[in-house]
């Protein structure tokens, strides 16, 4: 039986350890939930009172990973600078995104990024608008989140090919011309996500 009285911080991280050993033999939809809970040492109802499944798990080393990098972004860093950082993050830990993004699960990084970086955008052009997004300007930045998602999967398992400062200054290139305008200027205070 494992050990309980890890702190839930702990547990995580060591349950993101475990997965990310078991990644580098096995695809991340093979992995049992017991078999990340036997590799950490812990016990199986810490996993679940820290994450409703493997995915989960996933998703919340990834936001520990690449979080702080869109956190910069407008206080001390541009948005190709914070993207530069973001990929940086995920060349160090090429193993984990490689499998993580070959995931074909509804619940998968894939669709987790997407919706962080959506989110980030959106609420950083109606920080710096002060009113919520247009049909259209909700349209071009999914179509652009949607597009820089797909780039940076085919970036991994491609192995990546580009520098991380390369594939940032493309994506950068990539913004239509009004989300250019709109995230320009990143100086708005960004709120932490609660870790």
């Amino acid at each position: 039986m494992g050990r309980t009285n890890e702190s839930s911080e702990t547990a995580k991280y060591c349950f993101a350890e475990a997965i990310k050993q078991l990644m580098a033999t096995t695809a991340l939809d093979r992995i049992p939930v017991t078999a990340i809970v036997a590799r950490s040492g812990l016990a199986r109802q810490t996993f679940y009172r820290n994450f409703r499944d493997k995915y989960a798990l996933v998703n919340w080393y990834f936001e520990r990973l690449v979080v702080d990098s869109f956190h910069q972004m407008g206080i001390s860093c541009t948005l190709q600078e914070g993207l530069e950082r973001k990929f940086m993050f995920i060349r160090q830990e090429y193993v984990f995104f490689l499998q993580a993004f070959r995931s074909q699960d509804s619940n998968s990084l894939v669709r987790y990024d997407f919706d962080m970086i959506y989110g980030f955008y959106r609420d950083v052009i109606v920080r710096k608008t002060g009113v919520a997004l247009s049909d259209d300007v909700d349209f071009l930045l999914r179509l652009y989140c949607h597009g820089s998602i797909r780039m940076t999967v085919e970036w991994v398992l491609d192995g990546m090919p580009l520098s991380p400062r390369d594939i940032s200054i493309l994506l950068v290139e990539a913004l239509p011309e009004r989300l250019k305008s709109l995230l320009s200027d990143l100086a708005v205070e960004i709120p932490q996500i609660p870790r």
